[in-house]
């Protein structure tokens, strides 16, 4: 059973409320983590306590209890030449070190780009479909 200091293998697929399927796991290499180590999502490790082998669940969480609301704050304009060429459009994803995570080109103005520092997935509810496939 899933629980404190184990170690729990799944499968999963995670969709928004669209249908769109933004990331799976299925058919290729189950994702691990230790149960109560904060290594996954909080919302998503507490509806997984007491799951046992092969059990599946679909767990939906809203923005807060996933990568939270996107903060008007997390919003930056930079000078278009500070950025590289081939990042200079909309959708353009950065990564820079010291910040965990992508930034993301929101608007592209005549000399400035507003990069947006949210998590991709902020502001978006989100759907689990998992399935435990290993407890040790």
């Amino acid at each position: 059973m899933v629980e404190q200091g184990k170690t729990v293998d799944f499968e999963y697929t995670l969709s928004l409320d669209d249908g769109s399927v933004v990331q799976t796991n299925q058919g290729a290499e189950p994702l691990s983590y230790v149960h109560g180590e904060g290594q996954i999502l909080p919302a998503l490790e507490s509806a997984m306590e007491g799951m046992r082998v092969n059990e599946k669940k679909t767990v939906k969480l809203s923005p807060a209890e996933g990568y939270g609301e996107v903060n008007p704050e997390a919003f930056q304009e930079v000078p278009i030449d500070k950025l590289p060429e081939e990042a200079r459009h909309v959708g353009a994803q950065l990564g820079v070190q010291g910040f965990d995570g992508p930034i993301r080109v929101a608007e592209v103005r005549d000399d400035v780009a507003v990069l947006d520092f949210n998590h991709p997935l902020a502001g978006k509810s989100l759907t689990f479909d998992v399935r435990i496939v290993g407890i040790r």
